[in-house]
């Protein structure tokens, strides 16, 4: 992950007793500031506003708890590995507000660890302690960790299992240590369990500890075999436990997808480009320092005189990278998005580790090089915008453009309503000027200089976010709000916008689906707005409408504390 043209620095072991002391009390305190800054900036979070896919998550969650589940047929299947982290909080709070909260409080605990994870890191990779702690907690306001640590998806949690998993892989290629390994394999297995994205990280994680076996790292690549085989079966039976019960009529075949575009050359087209598109907005969405990360880590491999465990790292994180992007790429349907040609999230998950890559290169080596791997970054950055924008042509303008897809790319161009790949890439490789003038200007004292401009960019996204998330918050508030007990039912002609989510909100049972006539037993049916007067025995409520796409009818022969709904 670092320079190949000097030689690399030996590990900087940490200071004994007290020294140590004050360092994980300090990784504490950094740690819990970087917590309070995520519960703050999405502090008026009280529900989905990411769906279909923070809803599969929670229901998932919810029925994994014992709580009600959810047909969910047809769409994506959201694996078990991440609403098994919120099983907790779903056993002990029904309360779909107060449980959504929580949920937010532990996704930005775990895209806090990222900040002692870093740190771990980047000491493993010899820099000193001191400089470890700055980077790394200027690293961990990267957007990657922000963006996602408020909202109940996936992306919370993977960054951080991928920066662990990539300290374990150093430390048994380092010392050969069986628990190192038997640590690797269960996080590259748990990976697979969170996301499809995650069977790159196995399928890596296995070639790893073949190659440490082979290199005579044999302790400890048989325990990571070993484990990754237990972790990894438990997951697919995870997996197929929730597939059973909340996609009774079958998930979406991306799999199915993937094996179809791969054997085609018009499918190939489409990953390949998807790819670069993604390593477009991986390099512009880490002000290009992925972009550095990339050319030096491509070096590093090239050069065997560089320390093995330093090429591993290397190695594993572009196969692991590449892999994602074309897999990902490969298996997205065509939903005439801007996001299926420059996508950031598939990537975010080694945003961190890239930007920590780009700043060893640019703090820890000559001037020359330096300037060697700028434009290397730029040139990268500017060959995959122009992939994406020749295959995509016309498509970034005429297809449905998604703010929530492109948080790094608004802020970069100040427009919220359009995608401008090359506005975006101009001021993209703007900051990267200025992050290697500060490394250039400095010289031997690049560290403080190159981590100061980080931070500030950083922390200017942080404070550009913040409005962001209660407008998005805001507009999550507008479904029905059900007030308990009874069955409920929604229309089969109202949106999946609407009963997506409210099966969420529905926290006493499973949301039933209906054609016109709401079933026998039911107290609450959700109707589209123009679906006519309720049939004999119900009454409407006059809730919602034709802008919001809903209204609800309540059942004269329930309870009257029992059937009652109104809007917000």
């Amino acid at each position: 992950m670092t320079m190949s043209m000097v030689r690399v620095p030996a590990p900087v072991p940490l200071r004994r007793r007290g020294g140590r002391s004050r360092t994980w009390w300090l990784l504490a305190a950094g740690w819990a500031a970087q917590v309070a800054l995520r519960l703050w900036l999405f502090r008026q979070h009280a529900g989905p506003v990411a769906n279909p896919d923070e809803t599969g998550y929670l229901i998932a969650a919810r029925w994994l708890a014992g709580g009600p589940g959810a047909d969910l047929s047809g769409s994506t299947f959201y694996q078990g590995g991440y609403p098994l982290v919120l099983v907790p909080v779903l056993w002990f709070v029904r309360d779909p507000v107060v449980a959504y909260r929580l949920v937010v409080v532990v996704g930005a605990m775990a895209a806090a660890g990222a900040f002692p994870l870093a740190y771990l890191l980047l000491r493993r990779l010899g820099t000193g302690g001191r400089t470890a702690t700055v980077a790394a907690f200027a690293g961990g306001l990267a957007p990657s960790l922000l963006v996602f640590s408020g909202l109940a998806l996936a992306d919370a949690i993977l960054p951080t299992v991928v920066l662990a998993w990539l300290v374990a892989l150093h430390d048994l290629a380092a010392r050969g240590s069986a628990r190192a390994g038997a640590l690797a394999g269960g996080l590259g297995a748990y990976a697979m369990a969170v996301h499809l994205r995650g069977t790159v990280v196995l399928a890596v994680t296995v070639l790893a500890l073949a190659g440490l076996y082979v290199a005579r790292r044999r302790a400890g690549a048989v325990a990571g075999l070993a484990v990754a085989g237990v972790v990894a079966a438990a997951g697919v039976l995870l997996n197929r436990v929730l597939s059973g019960a909340l996609y009774p009529g079958g998930a979406r075949d991306l799999s199915g997808l993937l094996a179809e575009r791969v054997g085609g050359l018009a499918g190939q087209a489409w990953a390949l480009a998807g790819a670069a598109g993604q390593l477009w907005y991986l390099i512009a969405a880490t002000w290009g320092l992925a972009g550095v990360g990339l050319a030096g880590a491509a070096a590093l491999v090239a050069r065997r005189s560089a320390p093995g465990p330093h090429r591993l790292l290397a190695a594993v994180l572009l196969a692991t990278t590449l892999g994602i992007a074309y897999a990902s790429s490969a298996a997205l349907p065509d939903e005439h998005r801007v996001g299926n040609h420059a996508y950031g999230r598939y990537l975010a998950c080694v945003a961190l580790a890239w930007t920590l890559a780009g700043l060893l290169v640019l703090a820890r080596t000559g001037r020359r090089a330096v300037v060697w791997h700028t434009l290397a970054a730029a040139g990268l950055l500017t060959a995959t915008g122009g992939v994406v924008a020749w295959y995509a042509g016309d498509r970034l303008r005429g297809s449905a453009y998604i703010a929530f897809d492109f948080p790094e790319v608004i802020f970069l161009t100040r427009v919220r309503d359009s995608f401008d790949l090359v506005a975006a890439s101009a001021v993209a490789l703007a900051l990267l000027a200025a992050l290697t003038g500060a490394a250039l200007l400095t010289a031997r004292r690049a560290w403080p200089a190159v981590v100061a401009v980080l931070a500030v960019i950083n922390v200017a996204f942080a404070a550009d976010l913040a409005p962001k998330s209660a407008p998005a918050a805001a507009g999550a508030d507008w479904l029905p709000a059900l007030t308990a007990p009874g069955r409920v039912a929604v229309d089969r002609r109202v949106r999946w916008n609407v009963w997506v989510p409210l099966s969420y909100r529905v926290s006493w049972t499973e949301v039933e689906h209906y054609d016109r006539t709401p079933p026998a037993g039911v107290c609450t049916a959700v109707v589209p707005p123009d679906a006519g007067p309720p049939p004999e025995g119900w009454a409407a409520t006059g809730a919602g409408g034709v802008r919001q796409g809903w209204t609800t009818w309540v059942n004269d022969r329930c309870p009257g504390d029992g059937t009652s709904a109104r809007g917000r």
